[in-house]
């Protein structure tokens, strides 16, 4: 690790371990939205292109002919169709959605995949990792004598290890593309997130006794200043804590609450839009999609010159 990066890492380490948020920190992890446009299938298929694309290759396909369109989709439904068997289920379009709305996720990963690839060989083990990450700290302790930075190091290196090894489902000790994002993203993905839910347990129960009371819960979101006064959306969060968080009323939160709270049961958007795009799609209704019918139906998934320039159109109009 470089010095810069050395002294970013120790930035981060420090806020995290010290760092007392002022305003509201929002821990809930909601299940995002697929589009900002609305969904009017009777005027306009931009939200389902945006769903089915990202909103970024919605864009682009808007500039090619349909001809070019349908020839770019026809390539896209061979890559949804994971077993090969020349039928699209819901579960593999939403998949597909799913994935394009991570995209971002993967874009960040491919940007530092080299960091931490350190011989070449396409997949990064946990050696590596730590060599790329702590290596620093591991050959220079002498320079972390002070208690503030060991306690850094020492949190995060094996709480870093834990959720490499959660995150390699095969157990090799080596993250391969989609291991490696799980591993920096959590978040995004169902198996990590027992993971998510430990580790913000964790920085948030100040004295460790395993649960997060109502005062553990308020400090995580809000620096009280002394003797000053608490504002009305700290009281309300109190509220909130007592009535809908310690839901056995015991007075503190488990790990169970804890993942009801920050994982509450939104929406499936990623669910709804498959589900949709397949019963406009199927004609033949047999719960499944081919590929012909999705291109027969191919306007509805991606947009063309021809499509844009007919929202133009209509758009226009209302606005006469």
């Amino acid at each position: 690790m470089d010095v810069w990066s050395y002294l970013c890492f120790l930035s981060l380490c420090s806020c995290l371990v010290f760092g007392k948020p002022t305003l509201r920190k929002e821990r809930v992890l909601h299940d995002p939205e697929l589009s900002k446009r609305p969904h009017e299938d009777n005027r306009s298929y931009q939200y389902d292109h945006e769903a089915f694309l990202g909103k970024e290759d919605a864009k682009t396909f808007d500039q090619l002919t349909p001809e070019e369109s349908k020839d770019r989709l026809g390539k896209i439904v061979d890559r949804i169709d994971g077993d090969g068997n020349g039928y699209i289920t819901t579960d593999e379009l939403k998949t597909w959605i799913k994935r394009v709305q991570k995209r971002y996720v993967y874009e960040n990963v491919a940007k530092v995949w080299s960091d931490y690839d350190l011989n070449k060989d396409n997949k990064i083990s946990w050696e590596e990792y730590k060599q790329a990450t702590y290596g620093y700290y591991l050959a220079n302790p002498e320079e972390f004598e002070d208690a503030t930075d060991q306690f850094s190091f020492k949190k995060m290196l094996p709480r870093d290890e834990r959720r490499f090894k959660a995150a390699d489902m095969d157990g090799d000790q080596a993250a391969e593309r989609e291991e490696f994002t799980a591993f920096l993203h959590p978040e995004e993905f169902d198996h990590m997130k027992d993971i998510v839910v430990l580790e913000t347990m964790e920085d948030i129960d100040k004295n460790g006794d395993g649960h997060v009371d109502e005062d553990e819960y308020i400090a995580d979101m809000f620096a009280h200043e002394e003797g000053g006064p608490e504002p009305d959306w700290v009281k309300t969060e109190r509220d909130q804590f007592s009535d809908f968080r310690d839901l056995n009323k015991d007075g503190k939160m488990d790990l169970e609450e804890i993942r009801h709270w920050i994982l509450p049961q939104d929406y499936d958007h990623a669910q709804a839009e498959a589900r949709h795009l397949l019963y406009e799609s199927d004609t033949d209704k047999d719960q499944m999609l081919t590929k012909e019918e999705i291109l027969e139906n191919w306007n509805m998934f991606v947009g063309s010159q021809a499509t844009n320039y007919g929202e133009d159109l209509t758009k226009n109009h209302d606005e006469l």
